[in-house]
């Protein structure tokens, strides 16, 4: 009967060979692939085998595929702007300015040292008024201080020749009047105390448009001192070593007095000093004329200086000779 399910030969029967719990069984064919068959038992035997296709390999990661994005069409590229030239890149990089702040320091100290220097020559131009001077000016100028020298020398003389006679003199006592009184009649021209005549020279100095202020003639009668000047007298003014200016325009006054342009200046000295002292280069003619004022020299063998100033009494000082 062939549906027998005790039939060894049956393929169908649940008893076959296949059946691990039958490993006694001579009459079971061998099958290939089955490692396990006519083999002594090992260890694990009875157990399942595990098979290749058993086995799972574990896949490697995939890349993660990016959605599909749509593409949406934008408006035309603008045409590319034309390259600018080198003037324009040149003023481009020039501004706006990238100043640091080193930059800015050094830039300050260039500023201030430019300035120290600027105020120097100005001063210096200033200062040294003969440096544009032509040459006559200055020959003139080194004679005008020969001639300083040379009157010096002559006081000098003159002094000693004085006091060598009141040591040789029999009668000293008149001789020491003598002398006595041509001092007093000096320190009387001096003073303004004791009318002056002799050679010098008249400065007439204009003022139309009231510009002349009171140091210009002030500068006026120290350069004549400095040149030999013994007398001065502006308008009918007497100018002493105490004398001073005041006020300008039609305000001007010297010691209080007022005096209307044009101012004239009368001095007594050598006319040959006197002159040159005002003409030269940045003195005291050239300085007026650029305030728009005149001024004229005038030499003279006589000039008479006849204002007088009152003869003041000291209150306090007295004479210490006895």
């Amino acid at each position: 009967m062939s549906e027998n399910p005790q039939n060894p030969e049956n393929p169908e029967n649940p008893q076959n060979s296949e059946n691990p719990q039958n490993p006694g069984n001579s009459e079971k064919p061998e099958r290939s692939g089955e490692p396990g068959v006519g083999k002594p038992e090992t260890p694990g035997a009875g157990k399942p085998e595990r098979r290749s296709e058993d086995v799972r390999v574990p896949e490697a990661p995939r890349a993660p595929v990016a959605p599909d994005v749509p593409v949406v069409a934008g408006p035309p590229a603008a045409p590319s702007a034309p390259e600018p030239s080198g003037r324009r890149r040149l003023a481009s990089a020039l501004w706006p300015p990238r100043v640091t702040r080193a930059q800015l320091v050094v830039a300050l100290l260039l500023f201030v040292l430019g300035l120290g220097l600027a105020i120097q020559v100005s001063s210096t131009s200033e200062n040294s008024a003969l440096r544009g001077a032509r040459q006559e000016d200055l020959v003139r100028i080194l004679d005008e201080l020969d001639d300083r020298t040379q009157r010096l020398e002559d006081e000098k003389t003159r002094l000693e020749k004085q006091r060598s006679e009141l040591e040789s003199s029999s009668d000293q006592a008149e001789e020491a009047r003598k002398q006595t009184q041509e001092k007093e009649r000096q320190l009387g021209i001096l003073a303004g105390n004791v009318a002056a005549e002799g050679p010098g020279i008249t400065l007439t100095v204009g003022d139309p448009t009231g510009a002349v202020e009171s140091d210009m003639l002030l500068d006026a009668i120290q350069e004549l001192r400095a040149a030999g000047a013994e007398a001065i007298q502006v308008n009918d003014v007497r100018v002493v070593a105490d004398s001073y200016f005041t006020g300008s325009g039609d305000d001007m006054r010297i010691d209080g007095t007022k005096v209307a342009a044009p101012y004239v200046f009368k001095v007594i000295g050598k006319p040959e000093d006197l002159e040159p002292a005002l003409n030269i280069p940045g003195g005291v003619v050239q300085t007026l004329e650029k305030e728009q004022a005149t001024a004229t020299v005038e030499r003279s063998a006589k000039i008479v200086v006849d204002a007088l100033r009152p003869a003041k009494r000291p209150d306090y000082a007295q004479s210490s000779s006895r």
